[in-house]
């Protein structure tokens, strides 16, 4: 996967500009009529085309715009030429299958996508009277998911954890399981990408035979922060397409969404605007919603979202991080802790949840396990300090058989994963939810008590 460095030759201009200052990715361009904010603009160069978008207007007749390839070149003086419209890329069913830029353009080495029908990546959301509530869910065969934080069906998930605890792991393997169980299409947006990653993606989905069923859309790294800021709407794009085109089930995947905040940031710097709390940009709120609000459900299918989001820090009150957590169904935090302890999925049980948890929606049998579950792992971390300091023969009767019931719980909500057996060789596993609850049910009756803690860990379901 190659990184593209210039856009194709520009169509005929609408209105011709003229370029007056370049630093870096920002370039400031006259115009005798101005076009408007989030318009595309192309700048002809050695035979190729640099394409930039409109952020800013300065005056009667200046604009400052975002280059989304490299300057290297550029000139004052330069003509800039305005193509009539906001970015867009070609959709259509050819877009299955393929490894795709920012602009829909191929990082695979296939033909081009055909461009009889353009769409612009930045658009409203559907009407509210369009929409259709999410309000079933979505069993994904991950056990700890599935009972105390279910997805939403048609709604909006997050993966919360700092560097390393396994956030692009749980979410590739809930794209595989969602391949397999429910024959969906599949819509990954790398934002802000390590180029390794996207080759490592790109070759297991082809291998395991889900890239058929898939598009990948790459704003890397290396990348102008203009890139890595559209990468996102473009995969939306997309995901909303096949919504609207006889795709029922579509699962829309980002990684990573706190990579979207930060081109945002680096945008509103280069544009001088007054830095907000943190050193966020002053429009995060703003930005941020003018994604999430259009993942939305609508009478022709549902768009299913799970967006993987770093947490600077391992701080929840980030700004960027409750901006993000205000527009989600369910947030799936994962715990740097439970993963020095080796419990993989490194889910918090305690700090993640689901709007789903309801006994209207799930049953009352689902949400009395998941709360007595809750209860148990709890009442364990409250007696952790006393366990350490003296021992758990210090504790009552109860208590004792409480944190030996939670322990084992614990171990029993860890889970192999089919996307890294070659690394832990362990054959990965799904579980029915209904089997996840018969044992949680067992775990907590005592049917289990006699089972040591190796024998909970690392297993699908346990023996009947």
């Amino acid at each position: 996967m190659t990184s593209p460095t210039s856009a194709p030759p520009a169509p005929p201009g609408i209105a011709s500009g003229r370029v007056l200052a370049v630093r870096g990715p920002v370039v400031d361009i006259r115009f005798q009529r101005l076009p408007p904010i989030g318009q595309a603009l192309h700048l002809p160069l050695d035979g190729e085309s640099i394409t930039l978008v409109v952020f800013q207007h300065l005056d009667e007749t200046r604009v400052r715009a975002i280059a989304l390839h490299p300057t290297d070149g550029v000139a004052r003086g330069l003509a800039v030429s305005d193509t009539g419209g906001p970015l867009a890329v070609p959709i259509g069913d050819d877009c299955l299958g393929r490894l795709l830029d920012v602009l829909g353009r191929p990082l695979d080495g296939g033909p081009p996508l055909s461009a009889a029908r353009l769409c612009p990546i930045l658009s409203a959301a559907p009407p509210l009277a369009d929409t259709v509530p999410a309000e079933t869910m979505l069993p994904t065969g991950i056990k700890v998911i599935d009972l105390l934080c279910p997805f939403v069906r048609g709604g909006k998930t997050g993966l919360f954890g700092g560097a390393g605890v396994g956030k692009t792991v749980l979410m590739m393997e809930f794209m595989r399981a969602v391949s397999s169980l429910y024959q969906g299409v599949s819509v990954f947006a790398g934002v802000g990408e390590r180029i390794r990653e996207g080759h490592e993606l790109w070759h297991e989905m082809r291998e395991s035979g889900v890239m058929a069923r898939a598009v990948l859309v790459f704003g890397q790294m290396d990348e102008s922060p203009g890139v890595r800021y559209h990468a996102g709407f473009t995969g939306l794009t997309y995901a909303e397409y096949l919504r609207d085109h006889g795709h029922a089930e579509v699962l829309f995947l980002m990684d990573n969404l706190y990579r979207f905040v930060q081109a945002g940031t680096e945008i509103s710097g280069l544009l001088g605007r007054m830095p907000a709390s943190v050193g966020y940009q002053p429009t995060l709120l703003t930005e941020v919603a003018s994604l999430e609000e259009r993942i939305l459900s609508t009478r022709n299918g549902a768009i299913t979202a799970v967006q993987a989001v770093y947490v600077p820090a391992d701080d929840m009150s980030d700004p960027a991080v409750t901006a993000i957590l205000a527009h989600l169904d369910a947030s799936v935090i994962l715990s740097r802790e439970q993963a020095a302890r080796g419990i993989y999925p490194a889910v918090d049980p305690l700090a993640s949840g689901s709007r789903l948890l309801d006994p209207r929606r799930v049953g009352e049998r689902h949400y009395r396990l998941a709360r007595a579950v809750r209860e148990h792992l709890a009442r364990y971390k409250e007696l952790e300090d006393i366990i350490a300091m003296l021992g758990v023969e210090e504790l009552s009767a109860d208590d004792q058989r409480v944190v030996a019931r939670a322990r084992r719980l614990q171990r029993y909500l860890t889970q192999p994963f089919q996307v890294v057996a070659e690394h832990t060789g362990l054959p990965g596993v799904t579980v029915a939810l209904e089997t996840t609850l018969g044992d949680c049910e067992h775990f907590l009756d005592g049917a289990y008590d006699q089972l040591s803690e190796e024998e909970c860990y690392m297993r699908g379901a346990m023996p009947s």
